[in-house]
């Protein structure tokens, strides 16, 4: 019988630990994923670096042009407004939780459950106490009370110059680099795509456009920028002035509109709204300036919205109007990012849904209250013309990824609608493939193929006849070793 030494013990049981922990994430690897290997049937791992792979997509910090920040310290310094930075984080906030208006057919239809509710326990104190229920008025008048202590209510935005300031200050750094994000994955996915004219709804201080041109400089001719209020409008201009005293736009082929274009011949190679499906009043009003839109774009439509329930949703309920009057009038169009799929969005069927964003890190206003970087939580829509059979089905990363010795933790959203939480290894799957992960972010694509459903069944039915016959080993009476 040999005997170990305290440390010596120790150090055994930590290694056997370490040991079981590493078989445990091997085997949870060839169950949890349905993966199997890396996509590298273009070969695109040749002489690229794992950190460089092409499902990357994401920005490390987004910088403001210098124009612009010049501008926007220029007006500052101008401003007669006080307590700019109390009022910007107050309306920062009031921004963010802000939800859509609640329609009115949802509005009677709670109306109708709280008075049944109120009536109900009106008849259980009336059989107790005696007496008779000829309260309706009063039960009316508490049927409103309680509708309007429970239901939101929203009201409409009217963008003073003062408001205009406000919002330029809190939003417009943000409001930047979350469009430059989407714009980066258009990029960085479609390199030959060169757009010519560009339309940009509820266009606000113009960040749309700067985020463009930052992009696509070179090739964009036409900036159309519509927004209802003319403070904004002259605010954004003012901007893309910068401080040069000839009034010269900071780029050509800027323009300021209060409606949008009529025409149906009138159209666009990318259209955008960006933080402003939420201003518009009912679920209507949203659908049809989304098929609007739609109908205006050439290539792709991009829509991005706060990174919160609502948004999402928003967001949600535009892809799902416009894919179903694509079907309706034989249309070509699909699901650029961040989904990829046309199924029901996983997290909105679970039992708490979920909202699907991500973030974006960027350098603030060089304000006196601002740090020097912020993240923005935000979730877009790239819709695209043309069938898209030829784009590959990555499946999205949603979350953090997390890497750990010898394996990788990453939750994907797959092709086949469905979220996945993969362990990836270099043993059980490939080194390519678990280089790729561990490179990766949330908001990035993993290049990997899935396998099909028969080839599925079949992994798991040996590996379950693999852990019967490990416990049958493991049951069986241990003997004694001199």
């Amino acid at each position: 019988m040999v005997f170990l030494s305290l440390p010596k013990m120790a150090a055994a049981m930590f290694f056997s630990k370490g040991r079981l922990y590493y078989y445990a994430c091997a085997r949870l690897a060839t169950i949890v994923p349905n993966v199997s290997h890396v996509d590298n049937s273009s070969n695109f791992l040749d002489n690229v670096p794992h950190r460089k792979h092409p499902g990357i997509l994401h920005l490390k910090c987004v910088k403001l042009p210098p124009e612009l920040v010049q501008a926007v310290s220029f007006w500052l310094a101008q401003s007669p407004i006080r307590d700019l930075e109390k009022k910007s984080k107050y309306f920062t906030n009031y921004l963010w939780s802000r939800k859509r208006p609640v329609e009115l057919k949802n509005l009677r239809k709670k109306a109708q459950l709280l008075e049944e509710k109120l009536r109900k326990d009106a008849e259980v104190l009336i059989q107790q106490k005696g007496g008779s229920l000829d309260e309706s008025d009063k039960l009316k008048q508490k049927v409103l009370t309680a509708v309007r202590k429970s239901t939101y209510h929203w009201e409409e935005l009217k963008y003073t110059e003062e408001l205009s300031f406000l919002y330029m200050v809190s939003r417009m750094d943000a409001n930047y680099a979350a469009v430059r994000r989407a714009f980066h994955e258009i990029q960085k996915r479609v390199p030959d795509f060169q757009p010519k004219t560009l339309l940009d709804f509820g266009s606000g201080t113009g960040a749309v456009s700067w985020a463009a041109h930052s992009v696509w400089g070179e090739s964009l001719k036409e900036y159309m920028n519509i927004d209802c209020s003319t403070s904004m409008l002259a605010l954004a201009e003012k901007l893309m002035q910068g401080i040069s005293e000839s009034q010269e736009l900071c780029f050509p082929g800027v323009y300021f509109r209060q409606y949008s274009p009529v025409g149906p011949k009138l159209t666009f190679d990318l259209t955008v709204s960006a933080f402003s499906l939420n201003d518009l009043p009912t679920y209507a009003q949203r659908m049809a300036t989304v098929k609007n839109l739609w109908k205006k774009t050439n290539n792709f439509l991009v829509l991005v919205e706060n990174g919160t329930k609502e948004g999402h949703q928003m967001v949600m309920e535009a892809r799902d109007i416009i894919l179903k009057e694509a079907d309706k009038v034989k249309e070509e169009a699909h699901v650029f990012a961040p989904c990829p799929h046309h199924l029901p969005c996983p997290r909105l069927l679970r039992e708490n849904p979920l909202p699907c964003n991500f973030l974006q890190q960027y350098e603030s206003l060089p304000l006196s209250w601002n740090p020097s970087h912020k993240t923005e939580r935000f979730s877009f829509l790239i819709l695209a013309r043309g069938s898209g059979k030829s784009m590959e089905l990555w499946p999205r990363v949603t979350q953090p990824v997390l890497c750990r010795k010898r394996h990788v933790h990453v939750h994907l959203c797959c092709s086949d609608g469905t979220l996945q939480h993969a362990v990836v290894t270099s043993k059980k799957h490939s080194r390519d493939l678990y280089r790729c992960a561990w490179n990766s972010n949330c908001g990035d694509r993993l290049p990997i193929l899935t396998p099909d459903i028969k080839s599925v069944l079949e992994d798991e039915s040996t590996l379950k006849d693999q852990i019967n016959d490990s416990q049958k080993v493991n049951t069986a009476p241990c003997q004694d070793q001199n």
